[in-house]
């Protein structure tokens, strides 16, 4: 489970990338979907069309980003206890 969380979190730019284009394909989504309900009802497929890879592109991005928080958290834990060990040691 860690190599996972590792591996996933090794990158955040690319992560943050990922999450930042997912966004931006979700805000165009909606967007689309707005306009066929206001205007032409045909502008609501290509939304609805674009919100699927839209959600998962995000919701990719942002588990990198979240494997990286977690990640250092795991890393500060691990020192954290053996520099307690350290100390009990001596």
């Amino acid at each position: 489970m860690r190599h996972l969380i590792y591996r996933l979190g090794s990158h955040p730019k690319r992560s943050l990338r990922f999450f930042l284009s997912g966004l931006a394909l979700f805000v165009l989504s909606m967007v689309l979907i707005a306009l066929g309900y206001f205007y032409q009802p045909w502008l609501q497929l290509p939304g609805m069309i674009v919100l699927v890879p839209a959600l998962g592109v995000a919701g990719y991005g942002y588990l990198g980003i979240f494997a990286n928080r977690f990640s250092q958290v795991l890393s500060a834990r691990e020192s954290a206890k053996a520099a307690a060990k350290k100390a009990f040691e001596e």
